[in-house]
């Protein structure tokens, strides 16, 4: 006759409120947390208002008439002075300004765009003797002062036949933002999956096929990012095109802002100045507005992946 055990489960221990965390901390952390949001929104907002406020006061005073920029600075325009931009863009000639500069940046952003995601696409997937080497030559190219070679690239371009022309400086344009692209482009690849390349590869798509078809869509958020910063170094670029284009005719946008500048200012003409100057600054606006989300999506999508 066997004697069965029986045990029986130790009875819970009564939990009482205190034992119960509240708040998910103690109060010292959440008063710490509080103060450093607090903090980090105040940094955030000053800095928007200095951002701002220069711009808003440049268009408002792009609308005033001399008389009531130099007599009231900080007040509305009693009325729009639109002939200050007819003026800026027929007399001052920003309009031949403004279309040689969109040759030239507009050319140049799509031969850096495609020769640096050519590039970087292979940096990042293929293996092969001297990779590390060229990947660190870009990174290293990122460092090399533009000043120090301004002379000797003067000559080159000169030699070549380039200077004082439109394809000349898109070449320039190119080779000065290849380096940061590169860098850039390929450590976004390296985030992406291989396995659909491989699947592309499995059904006989080439190369170049699998990257400009399947490839280069993925990479649609990095290629945005970093068009957009290779357009605003672009854009405003002002010390290449001083050194080798010195043909008035062919003058970029930066140039022009300068010699509207002087000619301007001994005129008097201020009005048409800041109408200029707010020219300038409206295809950089509008295209970091339009592309904000697609800018802030391939700056985030390697740490996201």
């Amino acid at each position: 006759m066997s004697i069965e055990k029986t045990t029986e489960p130790p009875a819970p221990l009564p939990v009482t409120k205190t034992d119960v965390p509240r708040g998910g901390g103690p109060p010292w952390q959440k008063k710490e947390g509080q103060v450093l949001n607090a903090f980090s929104h105040g940094i955030l907002v000053l800095w928007a208002v200095m951002v701002v406020l220069p711009l808003l006061w440049a268009v408002m005073t792009s609308f005033k008439d001399d008389g009531a920029i130099f007599g009231s600075p900080w007040s509305l325009p009693d009325k729009l002075h639109f002939d200050n931009w007819s003026r800026a863009w027929t007399e001052a000639n920003m309009s031949d300004y403004f279309l040689n500069t969109m040759l030239v940046v507009g050319g140049s952003l799509i031969g850096t765009l495609v020769l640096g995601s050519m590039a970087a696409y292979v940096l990042a997937r293929f293996d092969f003797p001297g990779n590390r080497f060229i990947y660190y030559l870009f990174v290293g190219g990122m460092s090399f002062p533009i000043m120090l070679a301004l002379v000797p690239l003067f000559y080159v371009v000169n030699n070549m036949g380039l200077l004082n022309t439109i394809h000349g400086l898109i070449l320039v344009y190119i080779a000065y933002s290849l380096p940061f692209t590169v860098f850039f482009l390929t450590a976004f690849f390296r985030t992406l999956p291989s396995s659909v390349a491989e699947a592309a590869f499995v059904d006989g798509a080439s190369h170049s096929r699998t990257f400009f078809q399947i490839m280069v869509p993925m990479a649609k958020p990095g290629l945005i990012s970093v068009g957009i910063f290779n357009f605003l170094g672009q854009w405003n670029q002002y010390m290449l095109p001083t050194v080798l284009n010195t043909d008035p005719d062919k003058r970029v946008l930066t140039q022009g802002l300068v010699q509207l500048a002087v000619s301007q200012g001994y005129k008097g003409d201020w009005s048409g100045l800041f109408a200029g100057l707010v020219m300038a600054m409206l295809p950089v606006l509008a295209a970091y507005i339009v592309f904000q989300r697609q800018v802030v999506q391939g700056l985030t999508a390697g740490a996201l992946k």
